[in-house]
């Protein structure tokens, strides 16, 4: 029992070593030169992605839109019509769309409760 141990001890020893080995020498082929080094450096501080001393880190960048002021004027248009809006305080979120279901609660029951008359709902189901 201890020689069985002994040698699945080594072999997982000299298992994570090659893997540890193979994933050295993976990261030392991707490694970059001290001028590639300095030339992306000097372009993060051109483009203001680099702050100092007391700045606001990360760094704020500009949003950029895809659409133009026509196309957000007339999705605007579109959620005013759809009522999908929230207007003041408090803030309602998300929007309440108004109830297009025009039965009330005593009609709804009054329709299941026929339906289960007829048979096309089980007699058991619900209430």
């Amino acid at each position: 029992m201890k020689t069985k141990m002994s040698v699945l001890m080594i072999s997982l020893l000299l298992v994570a070593g090659i893997a540890q080995a193979a994933n050295s020498d993976a990261a030392t082929s991707v490694s970059k030169t001290r001028a590639q080094v300095i030339a992306e450096l000097q372009e993060a501080k051109a483009l203001g992605l680099l702050t100092q001393g007391e700045r606001a880190y990360p760094p704020e960048q500009q949003a950029v839109s895809s659409k133009t002021r026509q196309q957000v004027l007339a999705e605007l248009a579109t959620a005013r019509a759809a009522g999908t809006l929230s207007h003041g305080e408090p803030l309602v979120y998300p929007p309440r769309v108004p109830d297009l279901n025009p039965k009330t609660r005593v009609e709804v029951l009054a329709e299941l409760d026929a339906a289960r008359q007829s048979g096309e709902l089980f007699k058991n189901a619900g209430r």
